[in-house]
């Protein structure tokens, strides 16, 4: 029973935090406005600032944050014991994570919609705009690499998912063209998209379907990276309402479903215990079959910083801020839906977290499948060691989410849904999340290259482009209209970083870059397409630490604006120091389930990419602590003046936003 009183015990005390503090955040500090202007209604453009109902963005926002990082993290860090990866998930998320999320999406609402990146350059300093960004970069190229890699892993290793991941994405533009041309409501289509996409799944591994499936899992890991990444170009490129919102829509239905059916079997096995092993009538008990606490893994690193940059989404993630400021409050119709869409969304990726946490020290104890190659299959304590005897054992992608994947399974079975359907649902589960983090993370990367680009165009008067008969109705679009820099045009040219200003040039960068990495052999005599995997160590420490500078930003702005800060500081410490240290110790030390740091292994694009974040860091923070003295009740400059807009485009409401 103490299986089930964590998961019903978290439930309420998620639903608690979001009606006490995450009010009390909307109410008494960001006092959100439903008569506020939001960007999305002051410069509709029908691309990406659309404005749209809380529930639609809730499902875009949701999957976008969730990603793997909230089942992979949690998965691995129960190698400590499942006390310390709880409390971290259930404190980390109410106290530290949602606010983070909220506050990035606040303060973007408040700018325009503009990235907390760009933000920074103006409640810090203008240098730090630059930094911030190249940070941003560096994570986003990380995220874009290895995601990549995580989906067609899981698409070799659960292939019955393929078929259900790729059917969502005809379904989702039809979906979104008719629901944008006619206004229809997106739910019925929607639930008739989820019924189409859980047949499919059941008949995933026989017929016509399990066939296709098959031939695609035969594809190289390269041949699925190249696929998914020309995917997420054509993903960020098109108008939010296309694919971004419907897809995302579709798959929040397909995950909370899949939550929802993972709770109901978790209650079914806490009170009369998971199926029956084959040829036997008993019911096994569910019961906690890992230690409290654990120490002396071998190969683990140190419980303390590394638990908190193993666990990330789950508790905080720095790439929250991007999607908060990137595409979500470009979207955001009424201030009011901030505290749905920010806060409550990190709520709900807690409780994923904590779901995980039992799956993989409570679901797996119910029965799982030697490692050996036998038949056989382990129960209880033996079933936790043999997925967790070291951190070598653990620290596999295919072991992280195969522990998940089974543990949630056997909660499955236990409701009498068949195992061969639960294991391909949790693949589909998975795959989806990962899914929709990597076309967000390419959408995301499109406006980074775009903000750090046009800072290098030359920028040529509009008389001087005029009296070169300059195309402008062709080549000027509407991003200038969140600056109101309208007199300051870029004109078409060779000029590289004029062409990584246009939202194609930008894309296609983002996408080459990181597939280039992702490409690369993970270490002399390893096959092509490991390369992306050498910078999962990175990804816990870079991500971690976005989350800081992003606190970081946040703070500046409250204190400008003479806003209480006593709430947000200690998260903001706590968030650069610890991800920071981590970094260090990876660097300088040792490295995660290494023998050696980084700089001894002489891994130049862990080397690269760790000494650079981490001297960007201490910079942003010497430029801050510059900054903090002078900053206090003194606003930043004002953004200028809006340019005219002709045509706000379909959807726009005018006046008031709710």
């Amino acid at each position: 029973m103490t299986t089930l009183a964590i998961a019903l015990g978290a439930l309420v005390l998620y639903l608690v935090a979001y009606h006490t503090y995450g009010r009390w955040l909307a109410r008494k500090i960001f006092k959100l406005d439903p008569d506020a202007e939001v960007p999305s209604i002051a410069l509709n453009d029908d691309k990406d600032y659309v404005p749209t109902k809380k529930s639609i963005i809730f499902g875009h926002h949701f999957t976008s944050i969730a990603g793997t990082g909230p089942i992979v993290g949690p998965a691995l860090a129960v190698i400590w014991g499942w006390v310390p990866a709880l409390l971290w998930v259930l404190l980390g998320s109410i106290l530290i994570g949602a606010v983070h999320d909220f506050g990035s999406l606040v303060v973007s609402i408040r700018n325009r919609g503009q990235t907390v990146g760009d933000i920074a350059g103006r409640v810090l300093t203008p240098r730090t705009r630059l930094l911030f960004l190249s940070i941003l970069f560096m994570a986003l190229t990380i995220v874009l690499a290895i995601f990549g890699l995580v989906i067609a892993s899981v698409f070799k290793m659960f292939p019955a998912a393929i078929f259900p991941c790729l059917v969502q994405i005809p379904i989702a533009i039809v979906i979104g063209v008719v629901l944008h041309r006619r206004g229809v409501n997106l739910l019925f289509p929607s639930l008739v998209a989820l019924a189409v996409m859980y047949v499919t799944v059941y008949f995933g591994d026989s017929g016509f379907l399990g066939a296709f499936n098959a031939a695609l899992a035969s594809w190289s890991t390269l041949t699925w990276v190249a696929v998914l990444l020309i995917y997420s170009y054509v993903a960020s490129v098109l108008p939010v309402w296309t694919l971004l919102q419907p897809r995302d829509y579709i798959n929040s239905l397909q995950l909370l479903s899949a939550l929802a059916l993972v709770v109901t079997g978790l209650l079914v096995a806490g009170f009369i215990g998971g199926a029956p092993a084959p040829g036997a009538t008993a019911r096994p008990p569910l019961e906690i079959v890992a230690p409290a606490f654990r120490t002396g893994v071998e190969g683990a690193p140190y419980l303390f910083p590394f638990l908190f940059i193993t666990i990330a989404c789950g508790a905080i993630s720095g790439f929250h801020c991007l999607v908060s400021s990137g595409t979500s409050s470009k979207q955001i119709k009424c201030e009011t839906d901030a505290q749905f869409v920010g806060y409550g969304s990190m709520l709900t990726e807690g409780f994923l977290a904590t779901l995980v946490i039992l799956a993989c020290v409570a679901g797996i104890g119910l029965g799982v499948k030697a490692l050996d190659g036998s038949e056989s299959v382990l129960t209880g304590a033996a079933a936790f060691e043999a997925r967790y005897a070291s951190w070598e054992t653990a620290k596999g992608l295919g072991a992280k989410v195969g522990a998940f994947v089974e543990g949630a399974a056997n909660f499955l079975v236990a409701l009498g849904l068949k195992p061969g359907f639960s294991i391909a649902l949790m693949g589909v589960f998975v795959a989806s999340f990962a899914a929709t983090t990597l076309d967000t993370a390419c959408r995301l990367q499109r406006y980074v290259v775009q903000e750090l680009a046009s800072t290098f165009a030359p920028r040529i008067s509009k008389s001087a482009l005029a009296a070169e008969a300059y195309d402008f109705d062709n080549n000027i679009e509407h991003a200038s209209r969140t600056t109101g820099e309208a007199a300051d045009l870029r004109p078409h040219s060779m000029n590289p970083f004029v062409w990584l200003t246009n939202k194609h040039g930008a894309t296609i960068f983002a996408i080459v870059v990181a597939g280039f990495i992702a490409a690369l052999p993970g270490a002399p005599g390893k096959p092509l397409g490991t390369g992306g995997l050498i910078l999962w160590p990175l990804f816990g420490a870079t991500n971690q630490l976005l989350g800081g500078l992003a606190f970081l930003v946040i703070t500046f702005w409250m204190w400008r604006r003479n806003i209480p800060i006593f709430f947000i500081i200690i998260p903001t410490i706590f968030m650069l120091f610890l991800p920071g240290l981590a970094l260090a110790l990876q660097l300088f030390d040792r490295a995660v389930g290494s023998d050696q740091s980084w700089l001894a292994s002489g891994n130049p694009v862990l080397i690269t990419i760790g000494l650079g974040t981490l001297a960007l860091q201490v910079w942003m923070i010497v430029e801050a602590f510059i900054a903090w003295p002078k900053a206090r009740g003194v606003l930043e400059p004002a953004l200028p003046p809006l340019t005219p807009v002709a045509d706000s485009g379909p959807g726009s409401e005018g006046g008031r936003s709710c």
